[in-house]
């Protein structure tokens, strides 16, 4: 049986329509996933996630009220699966609850360049058989939670930074990947890989 999966891309600063017709591609392209998009409408938050088991989050900035934060985090805690991607953890900036979920929040980027991303757990299903990899992105520089699971990261100013994590949300699943600024970033074919991988691994409730 396939994943009900709500793709929800939108808000301001990228190109959500560009990155959103590439991740729709990605999943698409895996028949673990069946696909509703929505575009823009943060009412369906509120009302509209019980269909599905799983939400593909692609956003940036914007505002979110009280029912459509209250909607998603606790259908996401009932055991559902959210996969954020970049800018999610740069969504909704005046709402802690939001940045605890995701588990973690957008502090600033370097230049978009060329950098290594390093898997940093090479057994997790996400990242396994995976290799040290480039791509040419905007790393973003987050304040995340010491308890999230890191996956993957990449260095900034001598240090490590994640590019990917998993966390919980109650009985919910969360996998952030923070590359992913424009269609061409998500082109890059071990985006594509830890997409499916971490929305499949999100989807599927733990046991």
């Amino acid at each position: 049986m396939a994943i009900k999966t709500l793709l929800f891309t939108g808000g301001e600063i990228h190109d959500w329509k560009g990155c959103g017709a590439e991740i729709e591609k990605i999943l698409r392209a895996d028949s673990a996933f069946d696909i509703t998009r929505v575009n823009e409408d943060l009412t369906v938050l509120e009302s509209g996630l019980d269909p599905y088991e799983l939400i593909v989050f692609y956003y940036t900035v914007g505002e979110i009220s009280t029912a459509q934060k209250n909607g998603l985090l606790e259908w996401l805690a009932r055991g559902k699966g959210y996969v954020g991607i970049h800018s999610a953890a740069d969504s909704f900036r005046g709402c802690p609850e939001y940045q605890a979920m995701v588990g973690g929040y957008f502090i600033t980027h370097p230049a978009y360049r060329q950098y290594q991303v390093s898997v940093t757990d090479p057994e997790h299903p996400i990242t396994k058989g995976l290799e040290e990899f480039v791509v040419e992105d905007e790393q973003y520089i987050t304040d995340y939670d010491p308890r999230v699971h890191v996956v993957a990261s990449a260095l900034w100013k001598g240090g490590a930074m994640p590019v990917a994590w998993t966390k919980s949300w109650g009985q919910g699943r969360v996998f952030y990947l923070a590359l992913g600024h424009d269609a061409k970033a998500c082109r890059h074919e071990v985006f594509a890989s830890m997409l499916q991988r971490g929305a499949l691994w999100a989807g599927t409730p733990a046991s």
